[in-house]
């Protein structure tokens, strides 16, 4: 279970070893909701949200993951236990990986999984667009040029070629976003990515799904042993968490995909988001619905890998074990 937390006034804390959440209600009157520590996978704390010293005490000895959320849903910190659990062999090879040859594979594996995810996608649509099948088509053979530039690459390390990597894993994203703009209701259409603000609803919503997904890939990452900081292509600047937006490349469509679907069936409204100045954020219930598409796609729903029933959060956790594995085997 995951406690979403964006009302605003909500005050966490802890009655009789359990998590109690109390709302004010419009009537002046107090919701309580109780929750037991251990049925609780992760908290997700949005602003203008108050807690308790113990109910943070409570999350820390239950491993609970309890994540700090901007307006656009973006993690802007965490509370997490201190021990690592996990060898420092895996950071240290890390930082070895990140000018190697390795290094370099990894990236390519990732980003081609990426495009080939936004080609898959694109086949998934296309089923019930025939009258859009020509430019799905042609999307698709431009994104399969680009799987073929990066996987043309070589060289000793990322950093040699790390302009074409952005250039084409770039080209290939304006593509795709270019093409789902088309494809859906024309109230919705836009012209480009953008992030804060986003500039329209239907960015609005893919920049909160994506802020949820971050901080779903850190926490696999740590729980796998891995350093969130030290990554491979993306820059390494002072806070900046450059194998979390390496890592999540190939995982972007766990956010894309249910977020899209929201507005291919229509049950976006225009209450919603609300506009702001140069864009639009979501409110309340526009959150409230995609967190809780977001997380039947990512952990409710089942999809077949390595011969089992699976999340895709179980999947995204094992693919970041075998990370540290591989590392972990390239200082043998």
């Amino acid at each position: 279970m995951q406690l979403h937390l964006n009302t605003y006034g909500t005050y966490l804390h802890v009655k009789e070893e359990m998590f109690e959440i109390k709302i004010k209600q419009e009537d002046g009157s107090t919701k309580k909701t109780q929750v037991a520590a251990h049925k609780v996978k992760s908290i997700w704390i949005g602003l203008g949200i108050a807690l308790s010293s113990d109910a943070v005490k409570l999350a820390l000895t239950h491993n609970i993951d309890m994540v700090f959320l901007d307006f656009d849903g973006k993690p802007l910190g965490r509370f997490w236990h201190s021990k690592l659990g996990s060898t420092t062999k895996i950071r240290r090879q890390q930082l070895v990986v990140s000018d190697s040859a390795f290094g370099l594979q990894l990236i390519k594996i990732w980003l081609t999984e990426k495009i080939g995810n936004q080609i898959n996608f694109y086949i998934t649509l296309k089923k019930h667009r025939a009258k859009q099948a020509e430019l799905i088509d042609e999307s698709i053979e431009k994104a399969s040029v680009y799987i073929d530039k990066i996987n043309a690459l070589e060289a000793q390390n990322t950093n040699l070629v790390a302009d074409q990597l952005r250039a084409f894993e770039g080209n290939a994203g304006r593509i795709y976003f270019q093409t789902l703009s088309k494809l859906l209701p024309k109230q919705y259409q836009f012209e480009k990515r953008s992030f804060r603000p986003a500039e329209d609803v239907f960015n609005a919503f893919l920049n909160y799904a994506y802020g949820i997904l971050y901080a779903r890939v850190e926490r696999a990452l740590i729980l796998a042993g891995l350093d969130p900081y030290v990554g491979i292509l993306h820059r390494d600047d002072y806070n900046y968490k450059s194998m979390v937006y390496d890592f999540i490349e190939p995982f972007r469509i766990f956010a894309e995909a249910p977020t899209y679907r929201l507005f291919s069936s229509k049950k976006v409204k225009i209450e919603h988001t609300e506009k702001i100045e140069n864009g639009f954020t979501l409110v309340k219930p526009g959150k409230e619905l995609l967190v809780e598409t977001f997380n039947q796609y990512l952990e409710g729903d089942k999809v077949r890998y390595k011969n089992k029933n699976q999340s895709r959060y179980n999947i995204m956790q094992q693919k970041a074990h075998e990370l540290a594995n591989q590392l972990l085997q390239q200082s043998t």
